[in-house]
């Protein structure tokens, strides 16, 4: 597998976003960052460094990429790395400044691990590189936001980026999550750009847990997850619904094994919909997990590569609708490497308005396809 380069230069925030000299945003349709976070691996773990060269990969293979598709698809090749301040945002300062220091142990260790027992490692590339992937969220941020005063139509960000975040409380690392990737956008989006009410959608097939601690009070910052119930880590009950003044803008949705597409169409239509119309977002960002797909190892709700590609297109719809078009999408789960970067590119495709290529990405036996008539009505109780 040819791995990436990836290189980085500064710029201030509120200033235009860099994007290549020869392109305009306003033209795009989708305009992606990526961040592989290369040195931080640790060999045989399912949150490899391989994830975002296969999904790079993969849009060159179905032809999605600049290179073929001229001024509709924008990498943001030059960014900046987040600043502490920025982390500092949702997560103590004392574990920012702890993780900087352990990166003096990592650096005569190689490997260590940051979450006690759990499986969160860190080496010596862990800070920066984690640094890196909350900027390139950020950066997506404003270009996004500086397209969508000029265009009603800006192009869909998305974040191709590792370590994935949303595990992460604001204390520490959790579940392969070194910082909150998609809270820090959030933040950033109310202080920098005045975007009040920020929609979060969380279709990772795991509970975002950190995202959810995150913004449990705040009743300007909706969190809406789906995940497999009783899966890791264990949180997102139907009862956990926010506190104080955040009372009723946290929403979890725990699904049972095996729902499949139509479980999830039902979701997006009958309580997403309805929520985020409700709360009138400044703008959608979207913890973008493809680890509910049926090829995944880690769970089993038997999404496929076309649960995906509906949920990228509904999503996109919702934020024309709502919030002028403003939505990011951010990389969390996904370890399959075909089934991520398939899904992925399928999410591309219908960001550009072209049909799925699921049929002939993934053939999901008769027997595992799942129909969960009157789900909403089920959720709602």
């Amino acid at each position: 597998m040819e791995l990436l380069a990836v290189s980085f230069s500064s710029s201030l925030a509120g200033e235009d976003p860099l994007i290549p000299v020869n392109k305009k945003l306003s033209d795009a349709r989708v305009i992606y960052a990526v961040a592989p976070a290369m040195g931080h691996n640790q060999e045989s773990h399912p949150e490899s460094h391989f994830r975002v060269p296969s999904i790079v990969n993969a849009l060159e293979k179905w032809e999605l990429s600049p290179k073929f598709r001229g001024l509709e698809v924008i990498e943001l090749e030059n960014f900046n790395a987040a600043s502490s301040n920025d982390i500092a945002s949702v997560h103590t300062r004392a574990y920012v400044s702890g993780l900087e220091k352990a990166m003096d142990q990592a650096s005569k260790q190689g490997i260590i691990l940051i979450e006690g027992s759990g499986p969160t490692y860190a080496t010596v590339d862990t800070f920066q590189e984690s640094l890196v992937a909350a900027g390139a969220g950020i950066s997506l941020i404003d270009a996004v936001v500086a397209e969508s005063k000029i265009s009603k139509s800006p192009p869909v960000g998305f974040a191709l980026i590792r370590p994935p975040g949303h595990h992460a409380i604001p204390k520490g690392p959790m579940g392969f999550c070194v910082f909150g990737n998609v809270a820090v956008a959030a933040r950033y989006a109310q202080r920098s750009h005045g975007l009040k009410r920020v929609f979060i959608i969380d279709f990772d097939v795991h509970h975002g847990n950190g995202t959810n601690d995150a913004f449990y009070d705040d009743p300007d910052i909706f969190f809406l997850s789906t995940h497999q119930d009783g899966s890791y880590p264990g949180t997102g009950k139907f009862e956990e619904v926010g506190h104080g003044d955040g009372e009723g803008t946290t929403l979890n949705l725990p699904l049972p094994g095996g729902s499949g597409d139509t479980a999830m169409r039902t979701v997006f239509d009958e309580i997403i919909v309805p929520c985020a119309q409700r709360f009138k977002p400044d703008i959608i960002l979207v913890s973008a997990g493809y680890d509910a797909h049926v090829l995944d190892p880690l769970a089993s709700l038997q999404f496929t590569t076309g649960t995906y590609y509906m949920l990228a297109s509904y999503i996109q719809q919702l934020a024309n609708d709502l919030c002028e078009g403003r939505c990011v999408f951010f990389l969390e789960g996904g370890y399959n490497l075909k089934s991520l970067s398939y899904s992925v590119a399928d999410s591309f495709r219908a960001f550009l308005g072209e049909p799925s290529l699921a049929s002939s990405l993934t053939t999901l036996p008769s027997c595992m396809k799942s129909h969960q008539p009157g789900l909403g009505r089920q959720l709602r109780g």
